[in-house]
């Protein structure tokens, strides 16, 4: 999150075959004239109304100056010192820029680094044609981020080589010959040309204008048209079009998923793999031909208004580049993007005799169709109205505790955290609110009754954020329900959406969205999870770096701060019980072997990350390598020797998918269940094939995909665990029961 550079973006990029003489310079890239209006615009709103109003001067302009070239090169792979000093001069004056509705200086500084990436990847690609020694002791670094730029011309391009030998080196220890590596590498760092010659002048305003917005304050950015428009998308998880999910590879647009139900799940036609490379409008007329095209594009090209038509012309998977072209008509629909929904699962843990069937419900965002719900549509979309609805069916299926699983949740809507929180409280405060004027506001859950009002829990990570955190500091500050996990983000700010082309005079051009901090949302005891997160009362194992992602790596993140609590009345007292589950976890995990991996996982990491280096010389390589596969294969025979855990959480088939399935008193299908476990540790201890992801075969990237969701999530089963544990103190204690839970119905039973 911190490295929101444009290198990750269009993920490095050339297209001069190896041995050109020299590259060819790229065509400049300019701005126009409803840009410049639109930064002008956009400064004034946040100069004025933003929660940290800061005004645009020259401290300012040195701010965005820094950010910008960090923004486009952060990993100082492109620039060379003389390059950065170069506009030395503008450094004081963006604002004037800005201001003066000419962005020509930040557009020529993009036309530069676009010139400095053709040189680098024509440099790595003539590379190519070189014999690298591997005997020689010497490294590489892998994160740039706190270098300094290159001072000359020799200095970035020692880097490049180093860069190149390093990614030949990885090929190479994956058995590649050097025929296939060269063919390998120029083909990848052809498409990172391509790819990056494909960003328009849009792309390039966005990035600045983020460089000014982020300046102010972390989550401040600008969307452009077509960013506005995905992030609507992703709020109301539905869109109107025919339900495939596509990605680039190479030149062509694949079919990477087809959404079940959709108009072309329907039509039986579309496959994945299937190539698109032309689209048509309408019942008939011509095809426009999509190869080579940005995937946005092609994107764009195939969304429409719903009942209308669009035709597409696919290379099926099959086929080679010269195969027969098939034709498909669909009509577009409304398409709802389930697989960010809400989803439920029954794990079922052994407790002496007894079992605990623990609900768990999985909520990637807090989303909402906010106009949907503005029109008054019944059935509008809705992370609060779907998790109710599987608390329905968890109680039909007589669950002990529920988990809500918001790990890598990174927020949403503010309504759909507060109105989430109701379903587990009574009425009462859930977060309060205090504006730019110092003006708090209390959210309040106002309906009165509990949707769930047994034993709760919520598993949070590093990456769930804001609304996340909103939601598990209520269930915390309320006593309503136990927080698992790492410490969380540390997002503690409120933004809101201003589309500027309010500002527009006449015909209306398109200026695009600001997505604004507006306020600072505080627990109501007062706390804010701003900058420190929310802290679990039970903790579980971290990879994450808090002085590279949080909160806390910015350097311009609002600081902490209380104020007064608000009135509320806690739901439970979980101060004697946290000790005694705490106890169980740390027993539990101490001759849990699948902990102990994790904990060498950890601390590989940790160290790679400390030391920053990787070596280029092939037989410490070699040596680390077969350290790696010796890891892997013992972790592997130990799951076929054990593979049925008593420990392990049984997952309960849902009843809808097995329908007609016979379900076993055993553990089902206990062969299966080790080798999902033996193709996930292989997964995750994956032999480095030195390849890209769209460089593997999609078929293969699939089932990689597929054997990660299926891997041994030691993490949840541990919540899970912590959370049958205290089912279980619970019904034996009816005094503890009644400080944790004291309104449920089913205390004791």
């Amino acid at each position: 999150m911190k490295k929101q550079m444009l290198l990750s973006a269009i993920a490095l990029a050339v297209s001069v075959q190896v041995g050109a003489a020299a590259p060819e310079k790229p065509a400049d890239v300019k701005p126009q004239a409803q840009q410049s209006q639109a930064a002008l615009w956009a400064s004034h709103v946040m100069s004025r109304y933003h929660y940290k109003a800061t005004p645009l001067d020259d401290a300012m302009s040195e701010k965005i100056f820094d950010r910008y070239f960090k923004s486009l090169d952060g990993e100082k792979l492109f620039f060379v010192q003389g390059d950065v000093d170069q506009f030395a001069n503008y450094r004081n004056k963006l604002d004037d820029a800005i201001m003066g509705e000419n962005l020509t200086v930040p557009f020529s500084i993009y036309n530069l680094y676009q010139q400095r990436f053709t040189d680098r990847i024509s440099y790595a690609r003539e590379l190519l044609k070189t014999k690298f020694d591997f005997t020689q002791d010497e490294s590489y670094m892998l994160d740039r981020e706190k270098a300094e730029w290159p001072k000359n011309e020799a200095e970035v391009k020692d880097l490049w080589r180093k860069r190149v030998k390093n990614d030949w080196l990885r090929l190479k220890l994956a058995g590649k010959e050097d025929k296939a590596i060269r063919d390998t590498l120029d083909k990848r760092y052809e498409n990172y040309m391509s790819r990056s010659r494909k960003l328009n002048n849009e792309d390039v305003f966005q990035i600045f204008m983020n460089a000014y917005a982020m300046s102010i304050e972390p989550h401040t950015n600008y969307l452009g048209p077509r960013a506005a428009e995905n992030f609507d998308i992703a709020m109301r998880l539905s869109l109107e079009g025919i339900g495939a999910q596509l990605q680039q590879r190479d030149d062509y647009t694949v079919v990477r998923e087809v959404v079940p139900g959709s108009p072309a799940a329907l039509s039986g036609k579309l496959k994945v793999g299937d190539r698109i490379v032309g689209v048509g409008q309408g019942e008939s007329g011509g095809f426009t031909d999509v190869v080579g095209w940005r995937i946005d594009d092609v994107v764009q090209q195939i969304r429409g208004a719903k009942d209308s038509t669009v035709r597409l012309q696919i290379l099926p998977a099959d086929a080679g580049p010269d195969g027969k072209l098939a034709q498909l008509s669909l009509v577009r629909k409304k398409i709802s993007m389930e697989e960010q929904s809400a989803k439920k699962s029954i794990l079922e843990v052994r407790d002496g005799t007894a079992k605990r069937r623990i609900g768990v419900i999985s909520l990637p965002t807090f989303y909402q169709d906010f106009e949907a719900r503005r029109k008054g549509d019944k059935d509008y979309k809705s992370a609060t109205r779907d998790v109710a609805r599987l608390l329905v069916e968890l109680k039909r299926d007589k669950v002990d505790n529920v988990l809500i699983d918001l790990r890598n949740n990174g927020g949403g809507s503010l309504t759909e955290a507060v109105e989430l929180t109701g379903l587990f409280i009574d009425k009462g405060p859930v977060v309060q609110q205090r504006n730019a004027q110092g003006k708090v506001e209390v959210e309040s859950d106002t309906n009165a009754g509990l949707a769930w009002d047994g034993p709760v829990g919520v598993l949070i990570n590093r990456s769930s954020a804001s609304a996340s955190e909103i939601f598990a500091a209520a269930i915390q500050d309320y006593g309503r329900g136990l927080v698992i996990g790492e410490p969380s983000f540390g997002k503690g700010t409120v933004q809101t959406l201003i589309n500027l082309d309010r500002y527009a005079q006449g015909e209306k051009p398109r200026f695009g969205e600001l997505k604004m901090t507006v306020a600072q949302f505080f627990r109501i005891n007062g706390g804010t999870t701003q900058l420190r997160g929310v802290t679990p009362d039970i903790s579980l194992p971290s990879m994450s770096d808090p002085e590279n992602f949080g909160e806390s790596s910015y350097d311009n993140a609002l600081p902490w701060v209380a104020i007064k609590p608000a009135i509320y009345i806690p739901a439970g007292e979980l101060k004697e019980i946290v000790p005694l589950l705490d106890k169980k976890h740390e027993a539990r995990v101490a001759r849990d072997k699948d902990f102990q991996y994790l904990a060498e996982d950890i601390a590989l990491v940790k160290k790679q990350r400390k030391d920053n280096t990787i070596s280029l010389n092939e037989a410490a390589r070699r040596k680390e390598r077969d350290q790696q596969d010796a890891r892997s294969k013992l972790r592997e025979a130990r799951l076929l020797s054990t593979i049925v855990s008593p420990d392990d959480p049984v997952l309960l088939p849902d009843p809808k998918e097995a329908l007609n399935k016979a379900i076993s008193a055993k553990p089902a299908n206990a062969n299966a269940k080790a080798a999902r476990q033996v193709a996930a540790v292989k997964g995750a201890l994956r032999t480095d094939d030195g390849l890209q992801a769209d460089e593997r075969g999609l078929a293969a990237e699939l089932d990689a995909e597929k054997a990660a969701k299926a891997a041994k999530d030691v993490l949840l089963n541990e919540a899970v665990h912590i959370l049958a544990d205290e089912v279980s103190l619970l019904k034996t204690d009816t005094r503890l029961a009644s400080r944790v839970l004291p309104y449920a119905t089913d205390v004791g039973k």
